[in-house]
């Protein structure tokens, strides 16, 4: 048997307006993507990309989007992405692009990238904020994604340690 290895694409839906993000679903973005595909590089295109293409994740308050490809064809994927200017649902149109923030091996990688990002544009409303509640209520969420991090590497070490203590002998 061969192992068929995939590349995640980590988008992000930016739309000025915000009723596009609560009506998307994975159904339109991915109807969109393999038209944009189609568009650019035709049937060979369109049938290299849908042989394993899917949306695997779809946030629709944030608009983050997760794609997976085969490897092979990740990059004609990733070069007809710029082509989507909107998504259709329910026959409204909505225009919106797409930026490609990460391209991943594996769906961990683009969760460690996605917890970065969404860290530094914290700290760019950090630095914008008008009021004192805005503020506290962002190093809030600031701390509290720091603490999560923290809370993770400390319970992953621990599991190590567990390991080494069971693997040694008496």
């Amino acid at each position: 048997m061969v192992r068929f290895k995939h590349r995640y694409l980590l988008c992000e839906i930016v739309s000025e307006d915000p009723r596009c993000r609560q009506c998307i679903d994975e159904r339109a973005v991915g109807a969109a993507v393999k038209e944009a595909v189609a568009r650019t590089h035709g049937d060979y295109g369109l049938a290299c990309c849908s042989i394993s293409f899917t949306v695997k994740y779809l946030n629709a308050y944030t608009g983050i989007v997760l794609l997976r490809c085969r490897k092979d064809f990740y990059r004609l994927l990733w070069s007809a992405i710029p082509f989507i200017t909107y998504l259709e649902n329910r026959n409204q149109r909505y225009s919106c692009f797409f930026n490609t923030l990460h391209v991943g091996g594996t769906i961990r990688t683009c969760q460690k990238f996605l917890v970065q990002y969404n860290r530094k544009q914290l700290l760019l409303l950090l630095h914008n904020c008008t009021s004192e509640e805005e503020r506290q209520s962002i190093q809030k969420s600031l701390l509290s994604c720091c603490l999560k991090e923290v809370e993770e590497e400390q319970s992953q070490s621990g599991d190590e340690d567990d390991d080494c203590a069971e693997t040694d002998g008496p």
